[in-house]
């Protein structure tokens, strides 16, 4: 049987965030500039870990693309995926993905960040995607997600929706902040910011986050 091998993307595939790069991409100068203003309190909120990345991420999506033609941001993330992540992506990552995709490991990235950037970058590179999902209407973006931000514990619960993770005799984890601790919690194999940890190293990284910011 394969073993499964889960990767966050955002500051573990990638060397920088590439939801916020987006929406610097896709978003006109002035929008960008009244966003700032408008969304300052959160952004000021999540600096001090009052308000979540998931709160933060879904205020910016739902001012950011709200009323956006689908295939104006599609597009957008499609040139942000040939323009940007090539550039942003960890070289040392994609070889740790290629190994276990040598190995016949099944490799899934999950992620907070976008659909409409991640699909086709995971389509060439053949691994699998659990993220958050934009949601379309009539043609045109709602602002709000499909199925929520896929942060946290709802990347576990993504996880398990698709994947029976008893059949899989080893499973491998890679992430980089506290959203990501439920899903190295489930591993057998965990990876918190490049360094193999235990059990009790992920509490402590639990802790530590816990009382930053």
């Amino acid at each position: 049987m394969p073993n499964l091998a889960l990767f966050d993307f955002d500051g573990t595939i990638t060397s920088k965030d590439t939801f916020t790069a987006f929406v610097h991409f896709a978003m006109g100068s002035a929008r960008l500039l009244i966003g700032k203003i408008v969304l300052g309190p959160l952004l000021v909120g999540y600096r001090s870990g009052v308000v979540s990345g998931a709160t933060i991420r879904t205020s910016v999506s739902r001012f950011g693309f709200a009323g956006r033609r689908e295939h104006a941001l599609r597009e957008a993330g499609l040139a942000f995926g040939r323009q940007v992540l090539p550039r942003v992506v960890r070289p040392e990552m994609l070889e740790r993905i290629r190994w276990h995709q040598a190995e016949g490991d099944r490799v899934i990235v999950v992620s907070a960040s976008l659909d409409i950037y991640l699909e086709a970058w995971c389509r060439e590179h053949a691994l699998e995607l659990v993220c958050t999902e934009l949601e379309f209407r009539g043609g045109r973006s709602t602002g709000g997600y499909r199925r929520g931000d896929c942060s946290g514990p709802r990347k576990v619960q993504r996880i398990r929706e698709r994947y029976d993770l008893a059949e899989y005799p080893e499973i491998y984890a890679y992430g980089d902040t506290r959203e990501d601790l439920p899903m190295l919690a489930v591993a057998t194999h965990k990876f918190y910011r490049g360094r193999q940890v235990t059990t009790q190293g992920l509490e402590h990284a639990a802790h530590h986050q816990a009382h930053q910011r």
